[in-house]
């Protein structure tokens, strides 16, 4: 089973592309306050390209517990089971 981190790992381009920044670093903390650009709208952009990705779909009460990266990390972590 993969871990945070591994997902982070993975992520990682993901962010980067859809934020436009290829010095951007992922770590569970990190949320939208941290990081310059991220909007609603760039944020919606991220949950599509991470449900893309790993070809899931998160519901509307996932997503509105999203605080930080790492809690979207543990919902694909369990999307994935």
């Amino acid at each position: 089973m993969k871990s945070v981190e591994q997902v982070l790992a993975e992520l990682t381009p993901v962010f980067r592309e859809v934020l436009d920044d290829d010095r951007l670093v992922l770590t569970a903390e990190l949320s939208a306050k941290d990081v310059d650009g991220w909007d609603s709208f760039t944020h919606t952009e991220l949950i599509t390209a991470i449900e893309k990705h790993y070809g899931i779909n998160f519901s509307l009460k996932e997503i509105l517990k999203f605080k930080n990266v790492g809690d979207m990390c543990r919902a694909v972590l369990h999307s994935a089971r």
